[in-house]
């Protein structure tokens, strides 16, 4: 080896590598950081490849969460693999701060795994053909140099030893750079004699150790200097200045140090001084003499080296132990802590345990209960199915209140059900009209695959053979063989195929709508008084409502009709667990919510009805249509269009106890007997009236008819508008309204003027009617 003194600049290697070691807070170690600073400054700048190395611990287990460790070989390949993968990441990030220090675009990193950094560097520098490998050293204490030279223990010392001939090594220090490069550089002047005795006198002690001459400053001063000391001696060596032993100052003995070091001055200068007088005098005695004197010297240096060593050593002895002791005793405590999470853990288990017994002892309680209950509901639903059996059966063979008719009976009448004599079709089946009995007759026949109906069917039977009013369709017989049912036949069709224009009659008029609001409500009120039980309907509409030949209305198809032995009362709220049933739009929406049913719900379905007889629209919407309609007052907007007639208040008054009716809660729909029947037997009355009256007044001048009532005037008024209205109607107009009926304008006053002349006309022409009834047409 030679030094090598850190300001002279290296020839340029193909390949550099560096050598690296992790240090605390992220910025590497100090010995790395100043290998890779000197690196980059000495030998970066021609080198074509830059490698920063580092060699990780060879990884055979994988710790635990308990702090334990399990070799690789007893786990999964994935995981370990995993594991290491993550591991590699995390050595990589050693690298950082020395990418930081290289200040070049491209570096290279290695990360080599070895539990020698030794080996692995020299093995990977032999593999690759590296041509400069730089080390990083913490130690510039000469004497601890020296005993890294002499146990060949540590990585820079293993490396020096070992590296290949073709590869420059460069180990550098705090104070020098130590090499072994094949072309090393003069690291500065020869030390000459005069220097050396300068240094002798002021008290610097030299040695000579193996032919080696070194000095030690008494003062604690360091030099950065390292040369060739050939004039000293026959053998080339390194001089390297160094502060004496800082470790050991306060270990040693003062006195014999000092005694050491005072021999040691004598002797060397008088070795340098006989070696001079040797030159010129030749004196060989002398020359011996110091030779004798020296060897002992060094034999003395020698001992008090190793008494050094062994001191250095107990003292790292008795730290290790200390360092032991601390350790496990952290460990006990450690585990005593473990100790006592475990007994925690373990007493939690413990205590779900004892709950999780007790819970499963409480489901098997439960599903014992629910088992006997299961068992006694399944008993108690085949009594009450045998029960109701019997009553079916009982039905179809004793039952008078109906004609019971054969299978024979009803295909001949309907010639064997022929599609010529279908008349409509719904879900429970087919309609066909026919003769029986000498009788028009409407035969309704379950379908086959309709198994669901039968329950329907038997209602239907049950409530129909019972009920005989002007206003419910007549059950005339049944045939239970064929599930047929035998209605009177009513020649105007449904209510449903008028209002929604899918028939081919005429629209019809305002009276008769009023009449047919008036005749359902009876019917209602009839199935709701039914002893011993009402019924409710459940599934009033349009297409359940039928009109004979005189437009007469008549309710029908009581198939999903329920029998209410304890009606809940209006303003309280009940849950029901029946099925729900019937059609939407029509569907009473407390009904939907709780599953309760009571004869209001049918009132809902009733409201919605009046309301499509005055504007024959779709009930999807209209409940909303008709509030803003009136509170707009523009009723007249959404009225059927083909009645041109419509008498305004008295289908505004309809309209509001529509409304009344539909309300969302039981509670706020008004009592069918006592509300709503009175108002409409008086709107039933006056389309009566106007119906007479239109038949005596076919010939009637057109300024005879009120704007309002469309009817022949009896006590003429003039509004402020100028045009002339019956006053009954008029007054009620403006009690509630500030627009004309007829120019929609507003009026300026509310003051009523009658007509004298208008009446007496109208008087006149009524006289010449009277007088003359065949020009009446009826």
């Amino acid at each position: 080896m030679s030094g090598v003194d850190s300001d002279h600049t290296l020839p340029p290697p193909l390949t550099v590598a560096v050598a690296v070691k992790g240090g605390g807070g992220g910025r590497g170690g100090k010995a790395s950081r100043r290998a890779v600073r000197w690196a980059a400054e000495k030998l970066f700048p021609g080198a074509e490849r830059f490698v920063l190395i580092h060699v990780m611990p060879r990884i055979t287990s994988i710790p635990t969460p308990s702090g334990d460790t399990i070799p690789i070989e007893q786990l999964d390949a994935h995981v370990v693999e995993m594991y290491m993968k993550d591991t590699k990441l995390a050595f990589q990030k050693v690298f950082i701060p020395f990418k930081k220090l290289c200040k070049r675009k491209k570096v290279e990193t290695l990360l080599l795994e070895s539990d020698n950094p030794a080996s692995a560097l020299l093995k990977y520098v032999t593999d690759s053909g590296v041509r400069s490998l730089v080390l990083g050293s913490c130690s510039s204490s000469f004497i601890r140099r020296i005993l890294w030279k002499r146990k060949d223990s540590t990585v820079p010392s293993v490396v020096l030893k070992n590296a290949p001939e073709a590869c420059s090594i460069y180990i550098v220090s705090r104070r020098r750079l130590i090499t072994t490069s094949a072309t090393p550089l003069s690291t500065g002047e020869n030390i000459s004699r005069s220097w050396w005795c300068s240094r002798i006198r002021r008290g610097s002690r030299v040695y000579k150790l193996n032919g080696s001459h070194y000095s030690s400053s008494v003062d604690g001063g360091v030099t950065d200097t390292a040369s060739y000391v050939s004039d000293l001696s026959h053998l080339g060596s390194i001089a390297i200045t160094e502060q004496r032993y800082p470790n050991h100052s306060d270990s040693l003995p003062e006195r014999n140090d000092q005694h050491l070091g005072n021999g040691i001055l004598d002797i060397e200068a008088a070795t340098e001084c006989s070696s001079v007088a040797s030159a010129n005098t030749k004196q060989s005695d002398v020359q011996a003499e110091v030779e004798k004197l020296r060897l002992e010297l060094m034999d003395t240096v020698g001992m008090y080296n190793r008494a050094c060593e062994d001191l250095v050593n107990a003292r790292n002895k008795v730290q290790f132990l200390s360092y032991e002791c601390l350790e496990e005793t952290r460990q006990v405590n450690a585990a005593k802590q473990r100790e006592e999470a475990y007994k925690k853990m373990a007493a939690e288990e413990n205590r779900k345990y004892l709950e999780t017994l007790k819970e499963i002892e409480m489901a098997r309680n439960k599903l014992t209960k629910e088992a006997y209950e299961r068992q006694i509901a399944e008993l108690k639903a085949l009594k009450e199915s045998m029960e109701k059996k019997k009553i079916v059966d009982a039905l179809f063979s004793n039952d008078r209140r109906y004609k019971r008719y054969t299978r024979d009976e009803i295909e001949i009448a309907t010639e064997s059900f022929s599609e010529t004599k279908m008349i409509g079709e719904g879900s429970y089946g087919k309609v066909y009209r026919c003769d029986l009995d000498k009788i028009p007759v409407a035969i309704k026949v379950l379908r086959s695959d309709a198994a669901e109906k039968k329950e329907e069917f038997l209602t239907e039977i049950e409530v129909f053979s019972q009920l005989r009013h002007p206003h419910i369709v007549l059950l005339l017989g049944a045939c239970p063989e064929t599930g047929c049912l035998v209605y009177e036949y009513m020649e105007n069709g449904s209510l449903e195929d008028i209002l929604s224009h899918q028939s081919s009659r005429d629209p019809l008029p305002w009276f008769v709508r009023f009449r047919i609001a008036f005749e359902v409500a009876c019917g209602l009120a009839f199935l709701h008084n039914s002893k011993p039980n009402p019924i409710i309907h459940r599934d009033l509409k349009p297409g359940n409502i039928f009109l004979d030949r005189n437009y007469v209305s008549k309710i029908g198809d009581v198939g999903l009709a329920k029998l209410v032995s304890d009606v809940a009362p209006d303003g309280i709220t009940e849950y029901g667990d029946s099925v729900i049933a019937g059609t939407l739009y029509y569907m009473d929406p407390e009904y939907q919510r709780t599953g309760t049913v009571r004869p209001k719900s049918d009132l809902y379905a009733f409201g919605i009805i009046v309301l499509q007889l005055l504007a024959a629209q779709h009930p999807n919407g209209l409940l909303l249509k008709f509030e803003n309609a009136l509170s707009n007052d523009s009723l007249l907007d959404i009225l059927d269009k083909s009645i041109p007639d419509w008498p305004l208040a008295e289908a505004e008054e309809l309209a509001q106890m529509a409304l009344k009716c539909s309300s969302l809660r039981c509670r706020d729909r008004p009592d069918l007997e006592t509300e709503v029947l009175p108002l409409l037997k008086k709107l039933a009355d006056m389309a009566d009236a106007t119906l007479r009256l239109q038949r005596t007044s076919i010939h009637a001048p057109n300024h005879y008819f009120c704007p309002i009532l469309q009817e022949v005037m009896e006590d003429p008024y003039i509004a402020a508008d100028g045009f002339t209205y019956e006053h009954r109607a008029i007054k009620a107009w403006v009690e509630r309204h500030s627009l004309s009926p007829v120019t929609k304008l507003r009026l300026q006053h509310k003051v009523l003027i009658q007509n004298h002349t208008l009446c007496s006309a109208i008087q006149d022409w009524r006289s010449r009617i009277t007088s003359s009834p065949g020009q009446v047409c009826s």
